[in-house]
């Protein structure tokens, strides 16, 4: 049997399309994309409006043979249907469901009353006309093989009742719906809604389409009631046919949904013959390759289902990371580089191997410290979020900083750090890791509040020069400019970064975040007897003064209970202890007579050796 898939369209009111108006749209779109003509005898496009208007006898309605998944299996087949429609988002855009507008429903439900529409009211009302439609349709799709189902309007509905009752061996490959009402609860034919909790299992994705100027479609996608599917948004021109399959079926990215279904990627090509150029990485880019890495590391020691989850969130990162930058050099002029290219994959292909970035060059020690200290608290496959036992994700660092050169040590002396500045400010027995690894959008907040002054100069890897125009290409939110953001807090000058604490506007527990990671890199720095950086000790210093003054003004006139005078004193304590531990640990900076007496300790010590006899006399 042939494995090339069949059109099933599914059409709405009146004579079902007797021009064939929409396919001529369709194809006419196929072609512009790229995309073979469809085989004419593997299109079925059955018509039963005569079958809505009325019906002669009883019919029992088709049984439904491809049942809701077990509940031991609902994961698994949620998890598989998700990485489906993961790679189906990466090729069409963002998912976009819409808000809806005022009276919508009452304008789809008012509709249906219309002389026009008694289609609609007799397959909603009347059982026998229902269930002689899809015996109708269930009579001309094959037995098995592969389907790829269009349904416009009221097919869209046909098409949500008829998937389930569809032949075991029949799989849809993909699922368009076009100018569809089934957000309204007037189509929940019954209990469609919750006989479809969770996606059926012989459905590959389902993709919505629905056009701003659409009244059937209620100015909303269908994802409020079927949340686990695709919405998209398109406008198709103001017009009177903007509810028509064909304006529909026209647009590129409904014909890209349905290209894809029918024939998979055509993308395989362009991405394998994109090898990139053999330049150095910038900052940014070294970054997002380095933290790759990283995941990957942690990757190979998970297993079972978390393994799974896991390298399902990994994918659609890499991917992610890969396209903004691919994206972000093309605006900039810059070349893709090999080491970058090379990580790039078919992501619309859900089969295709994601390829693994290479192991991590050499990295002075020094610039090591930022970068490190961050991909151990930032969470490196956002926005996903997977509680990973700690001592793997240990074992992933020191596994990388024996590819960078710097030995095991280093990434236990990394991990070390962060358990101590945890410890030295929050007084926790056993660190708290999700806490460490929050600072997330507190970081965003305190750079957009201070309209980026924190972001001052950044020594190391992370440095100013490139931060303002890696923000504006990635953005802080995402995961890059998220580690970008990030390694400027850790690294950034005093000046900005004293500021921006001790702004009204940055909470006590962003400033607790930001202290805990300047302070672990600090003790990182000490433990790897690097020269220390004494930038900290001056923030701190400056904030105290500022945040204490601030305290004793409020607190003259406000109420014991103010929670502004709880956030200052929180900094206040938080403050205190960073500079009670540098003090104590020996990384406060010395004074002008304290470097004075150490020239002249060094002086007198350099006589004495001077005056002892050499032991080879």
């Amino acid at each position: 049997m042939s494995q090339e898939p069949t059109l099933l369209f599914l059409h709405g009111v009146g004579d079902g399309n007797r021009d064939r108006a929409w396919l001529t749209g369709l194809e006419a779109a196929l072609s512009r994309l790229g995309y073979p003509g469809i085989n004419p005898e593997r299109i079925l496009t059955p018509r039963y409006a005569h079958a809505l208007r009325d019906s002669d006898e009883s019919f029992p309605l088709p049984k439904i043979n491809v049942k809701q998944p077990a509940r031991e299996k609902v994961r698994q087949n949620r998890r598989d249907f998700e990485r489906r429609t993961a790679a189906l988002e990466f090729r069409l855009g963002r998912h976009d469901h819409g808000r809806g507008w005022g009276g919508a429903e009452l304008v789809v439900n008012g509709a249906a009353n219309l002389p026009g529409f008694a289609q609609v009211r007799k397959y909603l009302g009347d059982a026998d006309v229902r269930a002689q439609v899809l015996r109708l349709i269930l009579s001309k799709v094959p037995a098995a093989g592969r389907i790829v189902i269009v349904g416009h309007s009221l097919g869209s509905v046909i098409a949500a009742d008829l998937i389930q009752r569809l032949p075991k061996e029949l799989e849809v490959v993909g699922m368009v719906t076009i100018g569809s009402p089934l957000a309204s609860g007037r189509f929940n034919v019954d209990k469609l809604r919750e006989n479809m909790q969770e996606p059926p299992t012989n459905l590959a994705w389902w993709a919505n389409f629905w056009n701003v100027l659409d009244p059937v479609a209620a100015h909303r996608g269908l994802s409020s009631v079927y949340n686990w599917m695709l919405d998209f948004r398109i406008a198709t021109g103001f017009n009177n046919h903007v509810h028509d399959a064909e304006s529909y079926l026209s647009h590129d990215a409904v014909a890209e949904a349905v290209g894809f279904g029918l024939f998979g990627s055509k993308s395989k090509e362009i991405v394998l013959a994109e090898r990139g150029l053999d330049i150095p990485l910038d900052a940014s880019e070294l970054t997002a390759l380095v933290a790759l890495r990283y995941a990957h590391l942690l990757k190979e020691r998970l297993d079972g289902e978390q393994g799974i989850r896991f390298a399902g969130a990994l994918r659609q990162v890499q991917a992610a990371v890969v396209d903004e930058i691919r994206q972000r050099n093309r605006e900039a002029a810059r070349p893709l580089p090999s080491e970058i290219a090379r990580l790039a994959f078919d992501a619309s292909d859900s089969n295709a191997n994601v390829p693994a970035p290479l192991p991590s060059r050499h990295i002075a020690k020094e610039d090591a410290v930022t970068l490190l200290t961050v991909l151990a608290s930032e969470n490196v496959i956002r926005p996903f979020d997977i509680n990973v036992d700690r001592g793997k994700w240990l074992g992933a660092m020191q596994e990388l900083t024996s590819e960078m050169g710097l030995s095991s040590q280093y990434g236990t002396h990394v991990f070390e750090a962060a358990r101590e500045a945890q410890d030295v400010l929050s007084g926790a027995l056993v660190i708290d890791w999700k806490k460490w690894g929050a600072l997330g959008a507190g970081a965003v907040a305190l750079v957009v509040a201070t309209g980026g002054l924190a972001l001052a100069a950044a020594p190391g890897v992370v440095g100013a020069a490139v931060i303002t125009s890696a923000l504006a290409g990635f953005g802080p939110g995402g995961m890059i400019g998220g580690l970008l953001t990030a390694g400027t807090l850790v690294g950034a000058g005093g000046g900005g970064i004293a500021f921006s604490l001790a702004s009204p506007g940055t909470s006590a527990e962003t400033v607790e975040a930001v202290i805990q990671r300047r302070l672990a890199a600090a003790i990182l720095r000490q433990r790897q007897k690097l020269e220390p950086d004494y930038t900290l000790w001056s923030i701190l210093t400056s904030n105290e003064i500022t945040v204490r003054r601030e305290y004793e003004r409020l607190d003259e006139f406000s109420d014991d209970s103010s929670q502004a005078l709880k956030e200052l004193k929180k900094k206040l304590e938080t403050i205190g202890r960073a500079l009670k531990y540098l003090s104590e640990s020996g990384l406060e900076p010395k004074l002008v007579e304290d470097l004075a007496e150490d020239a002249e300790d060094l002086a007198e010590s350099r006589d004495t050796a001077a005056r002892q006899p050499s032991p080879l006399n």
